[in-house]
């Protein structure tokens, strides 16, 4: 078979960028005169999620730090609803593998998935809340602020997001999507906000190369709002790829640390939830997964998303984690296991073969690390052709990007 030559390219994005992450926490806390609202001898609860949010664990004990310089106890709730295999070990091996510990941030983990019922909303979902959380002297709710991976709303991923869903736990994770949650969410953080002791917020945005480029402190009464307006701020930033029409998309690693469903819904165009639209861009024909991410600990959800996988790929799969991720979200389509091949070169060849009437030399392929990392991408001559107006800086050519096992070189 005849491959198209490929280029490495670099797009230009938005690059601000937040330097002294401690500083600024604490001039953000003291804004909001948190300083002056944590008891001396207090407990209050540090929520933490998921996601492979840059400067996470800096972040975290920054925030710890901040607690312990007013004479009270920090302590962190993993916040992350059904994530880590719903086990309260599961989630704090899920914290480790981004450096939260309790040695490292100086402060206990208190794992479970005990929650308590808070009330209900307006439509009908029950809203739940992390136990240990609850019985705390205060929350302080950390996330980062970004576009969802299942709806649109004024209020996506984000530190509303964490009190309604991650905070829930896996019953409130399961509850909240029975619902519509671009909806329900702001309900339910409001039910969260009159019957727990949530103390403050804290913001995170993201450039689009990963790095932390905003941090808001927020008061309880104005999570929704502010929320709202950071949402408007991550759009800017969110990283895309350089075309919208695509024969082949080659995705090297999928995972948590890169996105709730392994790989970014919105990156690569495909939702698959009935009765949610895909979207209009970008169209890609045959999209290939080479690898699952150690840090997702076998958590494959957005495999479903993939037409073609490694062997290599599947064999990471841990079902049992997968599942009980999958299934309180209702999208099973996300959690199909696509075809397979036994190498990568087996997987990019099927891919150019099943993608349509076109020579495969001809092919618009485009190869990225992840749907997190787009600065530095690999393109084909045709797609190269397509985006010369753009602001791309050409890296280099690359001739032979298979081994002779079959695994990229690239």
């Amino acid at each position: 078979m005849n491959y198209p030559k490929m280029y490495k390219i670099k797009q230009k994005f938005p690059a601000e960028k937040l330097e002294d992450i401690t500083r600024e926490i604490d001039s953000q806390f003291n804004s909001i005169e948190l300083n002056k609202k944590i008891k001396p001898g207090g407990r209050y609860a540090v929520t933490a999620g998921s996601r492979g949010i840059s400067n996470l664990s800096l972040i975290i004990k920054s925030v710890c730090d901040y607690i312990k310089n007013c004479d009270a106890t920090p302590f962190i709730v993993p916040s992350m609803g059904s994530h880590g295999g719903a086990t309260g070990q599961g989630q704090a091996e899920l914290l480790s593998h981004f450096g939260i510990t309790e040695d490292k941030m100086g402060a206990k983990i208190l794992s479970s998935m005990d929650v308590v019922t808070l009330g209900n909303t307006s439509n009908g979902a029950p809203v739940y809340m992390d136990k240990n959380a609850y019985e705390s002297d205060g929350i302080i709710v950390v996330n980062r602020v970004k576009p969802h991976t299942d709806f649109t709303g004024n209020n996506e991923s984000g530190i509303v997001k964490m009190v309604a869903v991650g905070l829930g736990k896996e019953k409130g994770a399961t509850a909240m999507h029975y619902f519509d949650l671009a909806a329900t969410i702001p309900l339910a953080y409001e039910i969260a906000r009159k019957n727990s002791p949530i103390l403050a917020g804290l913001a995170i945005i993201e450039n689009a190369k990963d790095e932390t480029s905003l941090l808001k402190a927020v008061t309880p009464e104005d999570f929704l709002t502010q929320d709202a307006e950071l949402l408007k701020k991550a759009y800017k930033n969110v990283p895309r790829l350089p075309a919208d029409d695509i024969d082949v998309l080659i995705v090297k690693q999928m995972g948590k640390e890169f996105s709730g469903t392994g790989m970014d819904t919105k990156v690569i165009g495909r939702i698959y939830i009935d009765g949610i639209e895909e979207p209009v861009a970008p169209k890609i024909k045959r999209l290939a997964v080479l690898d699952l991410s150690d840090h997702s600990g076998g958590n494959a959800l957005g495999i479903g998303l993939a037409d073609i996988a490694t062997r290599k790929m599947l064999d990471k799969i841990d079902y049992s984690k997968t599942f009980a991720n999958l299934f309180p979200t209702t999208y099973l389509k996300r959690g199909k296991t696509p075809v397979f091949t036994d190498t990568a070169m087996q997987s990019y060849e099927l891919a150019l073969k099943t993608a349509g009437n076109i020579k495969p030399e001809n092919a618009k392929v485009v190869i990225i690390e992840n749907t997190l990392h787009l600065e530095e991408l690999y393109v084909s001559s045709a797609v190269l052709d397509d985006i010369k107006n753009k602001d791309i800086e050409i890296l280099e050519q690359i001739n032979d990007y298979f081994n002779e096992k079959g695994n990229l070189n690239i």
